[in-house]
């Protein structure tokens, strides 16, 4: 009988330990060899539970079978089994127990069995998913002692690492992780052993000695198939693979933060093989200094790397990171050095160039050409604001430098457009004239030939102004030759005609301005005088030359003349006026340059008289409003603003209107005009950014106008409308929930409370130390509630159904308050702290304070009392600890009001440790 339940019980357990690392031959063949005789009308079920069942009759029948080790090992294998389904389902920590228990009258039993490393092995599995990390550890390290040729030595070595870490004993883990190392690939687990073997000695602050584990992984990873792409796209890497090797570069480059950064990474990563990826090092290395704000480190790791490897592909990509860092910065000046740095190392003429080629060369090329406009826009806009020859000159330096490197790009004729407007500007006309000639006719045609062409003119006339004798005359005949180029070139441009028309219109028609202008005049002086048609075109001529020239004063009183002479209904009436109109305008232009900005407003208010038509009052109306808010003249402008609004719907500046008359209004102390219109231009969505500051401010300035329904008004559509950044939305929601105090609407604070924490908690990485402690103080508040809701409840009859509600509330107000202090804001902490401890406190008082029931005699009251304070001790012991908790915040420079409190509270609670604390409090503050 016992040879059948034994027949059976290995029949049963054949599927069921299938997934067991090995079995013992030895036993197994000698097993398949028994004879059983099994009676035709006996059945054994199939099931893993009747195997398990049978097994125990086997062992509780033959007690001295040599059989017997090899069933209880089965036995043990089955209750392994079915625990881990159990824990699947929800349970198994009683099967676990059972399959111990088994495995440990084995090892006692039979010593010698020998597949007690199995035993071990399975045992160990078991106390670690019993929760026994102790003895689970303990169970591997008696594996690998006695029976180091096992074939689970490996796995065993690699699991007392994992528990080692887990336990925190690092360098032991080291060790652990090192003998599976030495092992090799051949290793199933070499490649995990050496990350953790790394992150073991990383943990022992042992950083150098950590580096060659990780970097061994990262050889693994990425030698011989990292062709400079992203992680996620290199070839013949699995999401495992992927994220294995960006927790490997995260923690090399906290090592290097902590070693000496970039200056480190030669000693680890300049082999030959490594260098296929060893650009990922400063890569990663520099991206998080940026993440920890350290923006110049960040960028000097960047640079590092370029400096090192100036040919290497990724180079220029790692420099190009360094620039964008600095400019999101603000540090324009570093910004402006490296994008120097970056032309001369990759421009058209570098060594990068030479040695990748133009295949490599037309990644990079895009970038040289950004940086170099950038430089020469930057310098540009500098010149113009300073008006510094240095600034005009470095400016031209660069344009000269985009359109000899990039003659055929199609931006190059709109940039030496812009290399002539600033050697005009610095006053060298000759030199912009021969630029903007160039403009205009030495590429193919673009939106800006014909204004260079004419600027050509206009950079003649200046130097008209400037010549003297012989050059006088070089000037004039370069002029007339550029002027017919210019109009041969641009036959129908509307300032052709202005060129062209002089007294004798064949002059004038040549571009000599000097001889159309006297020959008209000549007309004028006739006696009798010309017909008014002749004399209208001469005082036409006269006015277009002074007008050219910029003598706009005179240009306007000429074409009064020319209008005098003009019938009412002659289309070129309208002509003459904008021509007028743009007399004076130009004369508000010329004061506004030469910086008398209230006779510049005067003209251009002007314009609205001479010609209340022309298409030009509309400009020069806005114009006049900009001159007054640069005299700060806030009253004058504004109304100047709000007519412009009012006549010119439709005009394109009609968007730059709220934000004018904001700065109007805000200057004058009208805070809720500004604020409304701050509100309507964030209403135009044009501008993302615009249109969000805009509404902040808004929101801002009618708080400040105590118009705070205006103020929550803004504030929400803020949050709804920007949800990102996560700072400024966190702070718009923190002062909703203000409004809502300050209103006395504590539903809606809470509302908002509760929205800014989780919109915080999800912030990411956009979480700041002020949306933090927003989101402490707020959680704060959530739990006030809940603590006011607790302390509601008293211990009254009837008494079990109280005290389960006030228990209820207590641990949802304890949890309220955990939140906040999660938070790390010493303030909100100490908050939480104290309260968490009077909570206690107060359950433990409340307890000692309950109702007592009915009808008890005195013996029975006696029982009773003394069973309360025996329940309510551990409230009051709780308290203490957390009181102690609070007050020990003391040694780190923390003394708020609430540690204080709890100061007095402990002087309460342990009067006879505590109460000297209290007198010593200004000895704290002091210091403190």
């Amino acid at each position: 009988m016992k040879r059948l339940l034994l027949a059976a019980c290995i029949g049963l357990a054949a599927c069921a330990v299938s997934r067991a690392p090995r079995e013992t031959a030895t036993t197994l063949g000698s097993l398949e060899k028994k004879r059983v005789v099994v009676d035709r009308d006996a059945a054994v079920d199939s099931s893993r539970a009747a195997a398990i069942q049978a097994y125990r009759k086997f062992l509780d029948a033959a007690p001295r079978d040599r059989m017997r080790p090899e069933a209880m090992r089965r036995l043990g294998d089955l209750e392994i089994e079915r625990a881990r389904d159990g824990v699947a389902e929800g349970a198994g920590a009683r099967e676990y127990r059972d399959a111990i228990r088994t495995y440990e009258d084995l090892l006692r039993a039979y010593p010698a069995y020998p597949g007690n490393d199995r035993v071990l092995y399975q045992l160990s599995h078991a106390y670690d998913q019993a929760g026994d990390l102790g003895r689970s550890l303990a169970t591997l390290d008696r594996l690998v002692g006695q029976y180091p040729r096992s074939v689970y030595r490996d796995e065993a070595e690699f699991r007392r690492g994992e528990l080692l870490f887990t336990l925190r004993r690092y360098a032991e883990a080291e060790q652990a992780y090192g003998v599976v190392i030495r092992k090799g690939s051949a290793s199933a687990f070499y490649e995990r052993a050496l990350y953790m073997h790394g992150w073991s000695l990383f943990k022992q602050a042992r950083l150098e000695e950590a580096l060659p584990s990780f970097a061994a992984v990262l050889d693994r990873k990425l030698i011989g198939r990292d062709n400079g792409a992203a992680l996620e796209d290199l070839p013949g890497l699995t999401r495992a693979d992927r994220e294995l090797t960006e927790d490997t570069f995260r923690v090399v480059s906290l090592s290097l933060i902590n070693l000496q950064g970039a200056d480190t990474v030669p000693k680890y990563f300049s082999t030959p093989p490594r260098r296929q990826y060893e650009f990922r090092v400063y890569q990663q290395l520099g991206e998080l200094y940026l993440k920890q704000d350290r923006v110049a480190d960040g960028a000097a790791v960047f640079n590092a790397f370029a400096r090192r490897y100036p040919t290497h592909l990724q180079s220029p990509v790692l420099q190009s990171r360094a620039i964008q860092a600095y400019q999101q910065a603000g540090f324009t000046a570093l910004a402006l050095e490296a994008k120097k740095e970056f032309v001369g190392r990759y421009g058209v003429e570098s060594e990068f160039h030479r040695i990748n080629g133009e295949l490599a060369y037309a990644r990079v090329s895009p970038y040289v050409k950004t940086h170099i406009e950038e430089l020469a826009r930057h310098y540009h806009a500098v010149a113009q604001k300073g008006r510094k020859t240095e600034d005009y000159q470095e400016a031209a330096r660069w344009y000269r430098a985009y359109v000899s490197s990039f003659p055929g790009d199609p931006h190059a004729p709109g940039l030496n457009f812009l290399l002539a407007e600033s050697l005009f500007e610095d006053k060298r006309f000759a030199t912009a004239a021969a630029e903007y000639e160039r403009t205009a006719y030495d590429y193919p045609r673009h939106e800006k030939s014909a204004d260079a062409g004419y600027a050509a003119l206009l950079a003649y006339a200046q130097q008209e102004k400037q010549a003297k004798g012989d050059d006088l005359r070089v000037v004039r005949t370069r002029s007339v030759e550029s002027a017919l180029r210019f109009a041969d070139a641009n036959p129908g441009d509307a300032r052709s005609a202005g060129v062209l028309t002089d007294a004798a219109e064949k002059l004038y028609a040549n571009n000599d301005a000097s001889s159309a202008a006297i020959t008209a005049r000549r007309v004028l002086a006739l006696q009798p005088p010309a017909v008014p048609e002749l004399r209208r075109t001469a005082w036409t001529v006269v006015a277009h030359v002074d007008f050219q020239q910029g003598a706009f004063d005179r240009s306007e009183k000429e074409y009064r003349e020319a209008l005098a002479l003009t019938p009412r209904n002659s289309p070129t009436r309208a002509g003459l006026t904008d021509r007028l109109a743009a007399s004076v305008y130009k004369q508000g232009e010329q004061a506004r340059a030469a910086g008398q900005l209230r006779a510049a407003a005067d003209h251009f208010l002007r314009v609205g008289t001479v010609a209340p038509n022309s298409p030009i009052r509309a400009t020069a109306q806005y114009d006049a409003a900009a001159a007054l808010i640069a005299l700060k003249d806030w009253n004058a402008a504004a109304p100047v603003l709000e007519g412009f609004r009012r006549d010119y719907p439709g005009h394109p500046l009609q968007a730059e209107v709220p934000g004018k008359l904001a700065a109007c209004y805000l200057e004058s102390g009208q805070t809720l005009k500004a604020a409304g219109e701050l509100e309507a231009l964030s209403a135009t969505g044009k501008d993302v950014a615009l249109g969000r500051d805009s509404l902040w401010q808004a929101a801002g300035l009618y708080d400040k106008g105590g118009s705070e329904r205006n103020a929550a008004a803004a504030y929400e559509r803020y949050v709804r409308q920007y949800p990102r950044p996560l700072e400024s939305a966190v702070e718009a929601r923190y002062r909703l929930a203000e409004i809502s105090r300050k209103e006395g609407r504590p539903q809606q604070r809470q509302a908002w409370s509760r929205e800014l924490v989780e919109a915080e908690q999800k912030g990411g990485n956009e979480r700041t130390d002020r949306t933090r402690y927003l989101g402490s103080l707020s959680a704060l508040v959530m739990a006030e509630p809940l603590d006011e809701a607790y302390r509601d409840v008293r211990l009254v009859e009837p008494l079990k159904k109280n005290l389960k509600r006030k228990k209820d509330r207590l641990q949802q107000a304890l949890q309220a308050y955990a939140i906040a202090a999660d938070y790390g804001v010493s303030e909100a902490a100490t908050t939480a702290t104290y309260r968490t401890a009077e909570l206690y406190n107060d359950f433990g008082k409340a307890m000692l304070d309950s109702q007592r029931p009915k009808r008890l005699s005195k013996d029975e009251l006696e029982q009773y009392n003394v069973m309360l304070e025996e329940q309510a001790y551990p409230f009051e012991e709780k308290a203490i600890e957390l009181h102690e908790i609070n007050v020990r915040r003391v040694r780190s420079g923390i003394y708020d009001g609430w540690v204080k409190r709890s100061y007095t509270a402990l002087g309460k609670l342990r009067p006879v440790r505590y109460a000297k604390a209290e007198k010593d409090e200004g000895v704290i503050n002091a210091l403190h």
